[in-house]
């Protein structure tokens, strides 16, 4: 017996009515089965009800790949029942990967041609939702014909069908820039709409439509202001803004039409002051036409006063109840700090109320707000709201916060002393978060303030004996105990309570440090090397000092090991020399400007090559294989035979005998935005010619740090590529300490070099994405 076929509403019913999936695809499968059959028997009265059913099985998931050609059948019947499911099939069966969807060109051309604006609507609708690069290009002259078309129905649809296109084909915007001159001048809502959106994909895609429509900017300020001031039409209105949609896709319009053009720009600034005084702020949309506004303020030339309103405006956003409106001011304002710094600087107390927000997303972006408007002026009061922020704020704001608040310290610090106490107070909060250069920069910052050594070294020993659980300032204490000990046990600083300190109780400590299993190798050895330090300093017996450095003799740790064995042997078999040998470490001067230590490190490249003979090929094999654990810019040479007493005024004289030096390889800039660069420099080492070496040297300039910073290179088959360790994933902001990555790059066969790279990071609260060739690489690189 044969089971007549369902009808689409009996379908759906048992459809629904299934208890189980099973139950639901046995009942789909029996009706897939009867579409199949009827669509064999070629049926044309019940095709588009057949088609209708699969396709309300393509909603639910499952497959209706075999109702395609259904489809092409029903668009090109002459009955619009027909054409009506046909298309709907077309829209929702086909795409640009299939074939078949090219083969309904003609009959959309056909369609196109007629007068029925039903049929037309629905070519349309297909068009811009299916339509491929080729059918863009074989359609663009009818749909450029509909856009004049007197009814508005099809031209709304024409013209939605026009952006589509643009999109696909940004070459075909010389067809469709004589028109929307014409329907510039339409009241119909839609139309006009569609218009506005019509011209922004052109600007955006081409600088002859660009500089074509600049012309037309008064009548797009005259439509806005009708907006503004009288309204356009009320069915459009939403609580009370004059129709929100049309006035964002203006202000859009209206930002690329005056970006970096003064004439249009000014035209511009009295209506941006208006929509901006005028809009009401207590609905959502006259927020979202204030925040378009603002946008296009700030983008423009606009004028001064123009732009602390809009400032202001954003200021007033960061008060209203509404999350999402406080994330978008305060990314806006974040990307605005370096050029209206003053501005913004005014809305500091609100910005830092904001840290106090539980959101996770709103706390970080008022934490990068808050450090881009530190200053000289503010830094006392910034840091210390920042640093009761770091006391409380979740685990994953502390490393930003931490890294913050030092680099601000670095830069606005009004006097060492505060300095100082500013670090130890982020190293005592968060100090497993803080970055790796902490510990050297206090070290170094402490041992460049020779006044306040006493009250550092006081300081840091309370901190200790109070916590050891922060490897970074026990590190510290540690190296700062090391090297004024005698003045912690003196007791003669006033600038901080009497502390007695004995010297058992120093020792006690050091070795606690030791070992705790909460210290890390590094940090052992920091507290290894101050106890031998302060054997040197404190005046009683050192046979405690000399058992804890013997017991490290013979530790796991390889490191370790080997600084207790060299300090046992300065005990044993030097110990006339050891008073010297541990004195006070000299000040490290920070005024060396970049070229001239470039310039030296050159030089002394060079004199290592001119005292290297060629290695044998062996040499040349381990150097290929070497990790490469040095500074970028220079390998680690391979160690020179040592040349006899007599010889070496002889060999450093010879200089027709010695290794030419490398020919130097000028650098080279990749890669530039939003104030982030990307710089190369080369160096091919003279012993194995086909090696090359690229340092990529990322640097930021603007006001926010670039986080999570990955760089990744690719090069053809027949090169060897080797991608050592960045030195971080932070690039600091302001022109901070930069980023480095090594590329180790094997060419044997001396073949042109093609580069591609890519970079991921995160700026100014958005993930960026850039993938590109490197071009003119110079041709040193494998000559």
């Amino acid at each position: 017996m044969v089971v007549s076929s369902l009808k689409l509403q009996d379908l759906i019913e048992e459809i629904r009515g299934a208890k189980t999936q099973a139950q639901e695809r046995e009942v789909i499968q029996k009706e897939c089965a009867h579409i199949r059959a009827s669509f064999r028997d070629g049926d044309p009265l019940h095709r588009h009800r057949q088609l209708a059913k699969l396709l309300y099985v393509h909603m639910l998931g499952y497959p209706a790949h075999f109702g395609q050609m259904e489809c092409l059948k029903l668009i090109a019947s002459p009955r619009f029942t027909d054409k009506r499911v046909g298309y709907l099939g077309a829209m929702l069966l086909l795409d640009e990967r299939q074939d078949a969807h090219l083969l309904i060109t003609n009959s959309i051309k056909n369609d196109l041609s007629q007068g029925i604006q039903a049929v037309q609507g629905l070519a349309l609708c297909t068009l811009s939702t299916v339509g491929s690069a080729e059918m863009c290009r074989d359609l663009a002259t009818e749909v450029e014909k509909l856009l004049l078309q007197p009814g508005s129905y099809v031209r709304k649809k024409a013209v939605l069908t026009a952006v589509h296109m643009i999109r696909k084909v940004p070459e075909l915007s010389n067809i469709f820039l004589p028109p929307c001159a014409q329907l510039l001048h339409e009241r119909h809502h839609g139309i006009l709409l569609g218009t506005i959106t019509l011209i922004t994909e052109l600007c955006e895609r081409s600088p002859a439509a660009l500089k074509h429509f600049r012309k037309v900017v008064p009548q797009l300020v005259q439509i806005l202001q009708t907006l503004v001031t009288t309204g356009y039409s009320v069915e459009h209105s939403i609580s009370g803004v004059s129709d929100p949609f049309l006035q964002v896709q203006i202000l859009r319009l209206l930002r690329i039409l005056g970006r970096n053009h003064e004439e249009s720009s000014e035209i511009m600034n009295d209506l941006l002051a208006q929509v901006a005084t005028n809009t009401d702020t207590s609905r959502n949309a006259g927020n979202a036409v204030l925040f378009e506004t603002v946008l296009t303020i700030m983008d423009i030339r606009s004028a001064a006063g123009l732009r602390v309103l809009a400032v202001n405006i954003l200021g007033r956003f960061l008060l209203n109840n509404d999350k999402n409106i406080r994330y978008v001011a305060l990314t806006s304002l974040l990307r605005m700090v370096q050029s209206d710094h003053s501005a913004v600087q005014r809305h500091r107390p609100t910005v830092v109320e904001c840290l106090r927000e539980p959101d996770a997303s709103l706390s970080r972006r008022a934490l990068e707000l808050s450090l881009a408007l530190v200053n000289s002026s503010n830094v006392r009061a910034m840091t210390q709201e920042l640093q009761s922020f770091l006391e409380s704020c979740l685990p994953d704001l502390r490393a930003d916060c931490a890294s913050g608040i030092l680099l601000a310290a670095e830069r606005f610090a009004p006097t060492k002393r505060w300095h100082i106490d500013t670090i130890l107070r982020v190293l005592t909060t968060a100090g497993t978060h803080v970055r790796d250069d902490a510990v050297a920069n206090l070290t170094q910052l402490i041992g460049g303030a020779q006044e306040l050594h006493a009250y550092s070294v006081r300081r840091l020993y309370s901190a200790l004996a109070e916590d050891i659980s922060q490897q970074p300032l026990v590190q510290v204490a540690a190296w700062c105990i090391g090297e004024y000990g005698d003045l912690l046990l003196e007791g003669g600083c006033e600038e901080t309570e009497p502390l007695q300190v004995e010297e058992e109780k120093v020792l006690a400590l050091l070795e606690k440090v030791l070992q705790s299993h909460m210290s890390l190798p590094a940090t052992r050895g920091y507290a290894l090397t101050a106890l031998m330090k302060l054997s040197t300093r404190l005046r009683g017996d050192n046979n405690r000092i000399r058992q804890v450095v013997s017991i490290y003799g013979s530790c796991l740790d390889v490191e370790l090991q080997q600084r207790a064995v060299e300090y046992n042997t300065l005990f044993r078999k030097y110990d006339h020399m050891r008073a010297a040998i541990l004195e006070k470490m000299p000040l490290v001067e920070r005024g060396g400007t970049q070229d001239e230590e470039a310039k030296e490190s050159k030089e002394a490249q060079l004199s290592e090559a001119a005292l290297v003979p060629t290695e044998p090929q062996a040499s040349k094999l381990l150097d290929l294989l070497d990790l490469l654990d040095g500074t970028f810019g220079a390998t680690q040479p391979p160690p020179a035979l040592e040349p006899s007493p007599g010889g070496t005024l002889v060999h450093l004289l010879d200089l027709p005998c010695a290794s030419p030096a490398p020919a130097s390889i000028p650098n080279l800039r990749v890669f530039e935005r939003e104030g982030l660069q990307l710089n190369l420099s080369f160096v091919r080492p003279p012993g194995t010619p086909a090696l090359l070496l690229i340092t990529v040297t990322a640097v930021n300039t603007s006001g926010a740090d670039v986080t999570h910073f990955v760089c990744q290179a690719a090069v053809p088959k027949s090169f060897h590529l080797q991608l050592q360790a960045p030195s971080g994933d932070t690039v600091p902001a302001q022109g901070g300490l930069p980023v480095t990555q090594l590329l180790r790059i094997l060419n044997p066969n001396k073949a042109p070099l093609r580069l591609k790279l890519r970079l991921t990071y995160n700026h100014f609260g958005q993930s960026v994405q850039e993938i590109f060739e490197v071009n003119n690489l110079p041709v040193e690189m494998w000559q």
